[in-house]
């Protein structure tokens, strides 16, 4: 199975001063993910967690909503034309009765921010295909001071990164700050993915009691994929894009942007963030 990190030579050059050494790089590999034996679709990715990867990202599909939907989901063995088992290939297996929606190679509007196709098509396929709508009662609330600190919370449990910085992150934490669940990918989205899978096949669908915090920016994929899994506040260290915000705002969702220490933007869903009256006024 592949490895997370990889050791390359290069050349290294500080100051004017040229020496070689090796180097650690994150790895990065494909993988395929079938539905009920059919090939669905391929992501690039960093090696682990293949299974809450898969799990997750038919989350964000609406295949997947409950743990009870998930029958199995196995490595495909003689996935190569010699036979061998890559560990590049996953086969979900839906359980007998789940519905499975029109997700073939033509895919649906809402999938991805780069689909081309129209915005309000991609809102209203979020808002009309989750199983999960955003519905945390009594309302999740926060304050600016416990969102400040979440980006160095995010940060400090990065432990690949320390040694690649070559990875996104992506992390739960509850509504008093605490440290849930945490993972890396090379890709932002697949480490959302790997974040929903894991509570989905533990049984703690929906999230409505949670931050999801992005070490990236939030696109509409991202706000995506926590509207699917009933997330109710969404923050990044960097910017949202305008169809993030639209679904936001759609949806109910709390999107905080550019949280940078104690400065940052909230885009929508102000409600869950508790200001005080002056700074509010300000």
């Amino acid at each position: 199975m592949g490895r997370v990190t990889e050791r390359r030579k290069v050349v290294r050059i500080r100051d004017g001063v040229v020496s070689s050494r090796p180097d650690t790089l994150v790895t990065e590999e494909p993988l395929e993910i079938r539905l009920n034996g059919k090939p669905l679709a391929i992501t690039m990715r960093t090696p682990g967690d293949d299974f809450a990867l898969a799990v997750g990202f038919l989350v964000s599909e609406g295949v997947l909503a409950t743990a009870s939907d998930l029958r199995n989901v196995v490595y495909c063995a003689g996935a190569t034309a010699d036979g061998s088992n890559t560990y590049n290939v996953v086969d979900v297996q839906t359980a007998p009765g789940v519905r499975i929606p029109d997700i073939t190679l033509e895919r649906n509007v809402y999938t991805t921010s780069s689909c081309g196709l129209c915005g309000k098509a991609s809102l209203d396929a979020v808002r009309t295909t989750t199983r999960h709508p955003i519905a945390d009662s009594p309302p999740l609330r926060v304050t600016p001071e416990l969102l400040a600190v979440l980006p160095d919370r995010l940060r400090a449990s990065q432990r690949v990164f320390d040694r690649t910085g070559g990875l996104h992150a992506a992390a739960l934490f509850d509504e008093a700050g605490e440290l849930l669940d945490v993972r890396e990918d090379v890709g932002r989205h697949n480490a959302v993915d790997k974040l929903v899978g894991r509570a989905l096949q533990g049984g703690d669908l929906p999230l409505s009691r949670t931050v999801l915090m992005v070490s990236g920016r939030a696109s509409f994929e991202l706000a995506q994929k926590a509207v699917m899994a009933g997330i109710p506040l969404l923050a990044a260290v960097s910017a949202p894009s305008s169809l993030a915000v639209d679904l936001a705002a759609e949806t109910g969702l709390t999107l905080v942007g550019f949280l940078r220490g104690s400065s940052m933007n909230v885009y929508a869903g102000e409600d869950r963030v508790v200001l005080r009256a002056a700074a509010a006024q300000g």
